[in-house]
């Protein structure tokens, strides 16, 4: 195996033909530094201690092999990742429903406080593969025996130094203690403190040591930004952003093939010149729609990560993060397409709620600023769509010869007796309903820009101050129990003990 992740590719590892399909259709080709290192020790069942940042790939590091070596015929848990939120939870676990794409009857549930306990324990008596969640709910199924590792292969700690600062730490240990001893063990962290490496001396064998230092990526030509935007109103954040863009030509990724196509048909449909650019076109297909970019016939492309290599168009502007990359790398690699030979571009990122900590991790690897971008308002699109109209019609006054239009509007007047700016006026509502220049613009009830913007800091602090108070009222609780048991127990023990005169 080279030691170079360069002189890879996911080929090279011993990977089943359905887990590479789904890799490939993602759109990776060449794994990431933690991919090319951790792969292979995972794949043989060695224990691994892995040092790297969020946003380096280390999800599929664990998931491919993990995958790979499941017998899907046991409908039993043979894996279980343990993260510090409920957030994470859903992220890998949809990665693992990604890269199982094509295995048949795969099944992962991800198990964390707040979500319906009968909904999870339903799942779990149909049978599940993998097992994704918090420590404490997963503390909760195995003291009500509705989860059962005995048979358990593989643990994960993912985000350990997360579930230290969190105070998990005596939970996962709790947990580590009621799993076979002969299983696999791999601990992924941002930072390696002493406790942490304490759990893996306790609980990993001879484990492989890997440590993957943080890179930045210097992109000073490129004007970096994101969107808090929920997966529902994409859509409309995207066409108020199109409205209101000065842009040349832009390039929206997505993660799918089937996306390009979609999206592609929703901006058409809108009046924007796009077509989508995908793995599944003919490279004759392929290249007529980079040529209608160059050419200016299209102003949008759709793309795949996988269809945008090698892309480069100069008058790519705008590049559009529509779906959030998978890795910090593929993020680079997708805003490279504009910002070229000197000029200036611009990159946006969609960001659901859930996908913040992969902001976090791409504002670290740029090294650079990235703005939050409020959605333009209900005014500035209706600015932006008369000032368009006045130099459409400024821009006909001046290149076209009127005369036979001023000739037959001039008769129209006085036949029946209209006023100049009555006939203009019906003219201009006539060409503006699909863009309507007053109103509401379209889909407007769809957004709500207050859902779009809350600030992430704000509402962290407040998630830490409800977790704070809650395990203050928990320990009040707990000491009141304590208390009331001590007074009964004192005053059960001073009326046995004491002495009463019998009476006369």
């Amino acid at each position: 195996m080279a030691s170079s992740p360069e002189a890879l590719f996911f080929d090279n590892f011993a990977i089943s033909a359905p887990i590479l399909q789904a890799i490939k259709q993602v759109g990776y080709e060449t794994p990431t530094q933690i991919q090319a290192r951790a792969i292979p020790h995972l794949l043989a069942g060695c224990d691994l201690m892995g040092q790297a940042q969020t946003g380096t790939g280390k999800t599929a590091a664990f998931a491919i092999p993990i995958l790979n070596r499941l017998a899907l015929a046991r409908k039993e848990p043979q894996a279980l990742v343990l993260v510090p939120t409920r957030e994470l939870a859903i992220q890998v676990a949809e990665a693992f429903q990604t890269y199982a794409r094509y295995l048949e009857d795969f099944c992962v549930l991800p198990i964390y406080g707040g979500q319906s306990m009968g909904n999870q324990l339903r799942q779990l008596k149909r049978g599940v593969h993998v097992i994704v969640g918090t420590p404490g709910r997963i503390m909760d199924h195995l003291r009500r025996k509705s989860l059962l590792l005995d048979k358990l292969a593989t643990v994960v700690l993912d985000e350990a130094d997360e579930m230290l600062k969190m105070g998990f730490i005596e939970d996962v240990e709790w947990i580590l203690g009621h799993m076979p001893t002969e299983r696999q063990t791999a601990l992924f962290s941002a930072t390696m403190p002493s406790s942490v490496r304490h759990i893996a001396s306790r609980h990993l064998h001879n484990p492989h040591d890997i440590k993957i230092k943080g890179q930045t990526a210097s992109l000073p030509t490129i004007n970096q930004r994101y969107c808090l935007v929920s997966d529902l109103h994409k859509l409309d954040a995207l066409t108020r952003m199109l409205e209101v863009e000065e842009y040349d030509a832009t390039i929206i990724f997505v993660r799918t093939k089937i996306a390009t196509e979609e999206l592609a048909k929703k901006l058409s449909a809108r009046g924007y010149a796009a077509a989508a650019l995908n793995g599944d076109m003919a490279q004759a297909q392929r290249e007529k729609v980079i040529g209608q970019l160059k050419k200016n016939a299209l102003d949008i492309i759709v793309a795949t990560d996988v269809a945008a290599r090698g892309l480069d168009v100069k008058r790519i502007s705008h590049v559009v993060n529509y779906d959030i990359p998978y890795d910090t790398g593929t993020y680079i690699h997708r805003i490279g397409r504009t910002g070229r030979a000197g000029r200036t571009g611009t990159a946006t990122l969609f960001v659901a709620p859930r996908e913040r900590r992969m902001l976090s991790a791409i504002k670290k690897v740029t090294g650079q600023p990235l703005y939050e971008m409020p959605l333009p308002s209900h005014q500035q699109i209706i600015d932006r769509r008369i000032e368009q109209f006045k130099q459409q019609i400024m821009g006909t006054l001046e290149r076209e010869d009127l005369a036979t239009f001023r000739h037959l509007l001039q008769q129209w007047i006085e036949q029946e007796n209209l006023s100049a700016l009555d006939v203009a006026a019906a003219l201009t509502y006539s060409m503006q309903r699909e863009r309507p220049l007053a109103g509401p613009p379209l889909e407007e009830s769809a957004i709500h820009d207050k859902t779009l913007h809350k600030p992430v800091k704000k509402k962290a602090k407040k998630m830490a101050a409800l977790k704070a108070t809650r395990r203050s009222e928990a320990k009040s609780k707990k000491f009141h129990k304590k208390t009331v048991k001590k007074r009964k127990d004192f005053r059960h023990s001073y009326l046995n003990n004491t002495h009463h005169p019998s009476t006369p």
